[in-house]
């Protein structure tokens, strides 16, 4: 369903077809979801300062510098369940 097919507020879930239903919904959920996990961040800039950590953090870890798995970080700050 298009918006040409539907004019805004004219048209009642009635009147709609089988297909123009589906393709509504469809269109709710996809939208439901985009602002659900999208990312809210998106098109922000990292501070130069943080920057330099993770740099410095990736040069540590190339040089072997030892490494905490997720799920220990994760148990340590008590996000497991």
């Amino acid at each position: 369903m298009t918006s040409s097919n539907v004019s805004a507020g004219a048209t009642k879930v009635a009147d709609l077809t089988i297909n123009e239903f589906r393709e509504l919904v469809q269109e709710v959920v996809i939208q439901t979801l985009s602002e659900m996990m999208g990312d809210p961040d998106e098109g922000l800039e990292l501070r130069d300062d943080f920057v330099e950590e993770l740099k410095q953090s990736l040069a540590n870890v190339e040089a072997g510098g030892k490494t905490v798995p997720a799920q220990k970080v994760a148990e340590r700050l008590g996000l497991t369940w």
